[in-house]
């Protein structure tokens, strides 16, 4: 029983060890993400209440940026 679990255990680490890494993806960049805006001069529904709306559109999406974020900084 002994010698089957330090066998096992070695196979563990050997693959473990030998396993293939993938490799890292590149950083996004803005055109990467694909956010549904509207045309310069599109009226904009006011919605009051709850009702289904079939044109819906993204008026404002955060701040994007393209700096990277540092860690650390001022405690």
């Amino acid at each position: 029983m002994w010698v089957q679990l330090v066998i096992m255990i070695v196979s563990i680490i050997i693959q473990l060890v030998t396993r293939p890494h993938p490799p890292k993806p590149p950083a996004a960049t803005l055109n990467d993400i694909n956010i549904p805006t509207i045309a310069q001069g599109t009226p904009i529904c006011v919605v009051f209440g709850e009702v289904w709306v079939d044109n819906w559109m993204v008026l404002w999406y955060g701040a994007l940026r393209t700096t990277p974020i540092k860690q650390g900084g001022k405690k």
